[in-house]
């Protein structure tokens, strides 16, 4: 019986921890909504590391969190309050800005280009 009470306690630890990482995204999904006029997103399975939540804002500024969990990055972003997609589809890749460092960066590793490495 003591194990089952040691494991509920344990269950609720994280339980609270998953909260708290949650939360804290969620503020960090909001803060870029706020600098980029708005986000949409969507949310990558990236193995035992958790999910990566991709966000585009309207101005077309992009950046991305990784969340412990998967089960984490959706209630962050259920908390954030941003229009979430299944897929990384053409309309809304549409929507992602790119500058001279994305394009410099993408030569350089796909075509022998200049690197990030100025």
């Amino acid at each position: 019986m003591a194990e089952t009470a040691e494991t509920q306690v344990e269950s609720g630890k994280q339980a609270a921890r998953a909260e708290r990482r949650a939360a804290k995204l969620a503020k960090e999904i909001g803060a870029f909504a706020k600098a980029h006029g708005g986000a949409e997103g969507q949310l990558a399975y990236i193995g035992q590391r958790g999910a990566r939540i991709v966000l585009v804002g309207e101005d077309g500024g992009w950046g991305d969190l990784v969340a412990p969990s998967y089960a984490v990055a959706e209630s962050a972003t259920r908390k954030a309050g941003i229009t979430m997609h299944d897929e990384f589809d053409g309309e809304f890749a549409a929507k992602v800005r790119t500058g001279p460092y994305e394009w410099t960066r993408m030569a350089g590793i796909q075509i022998g280009g200049p690197s990030d490495k100025a």
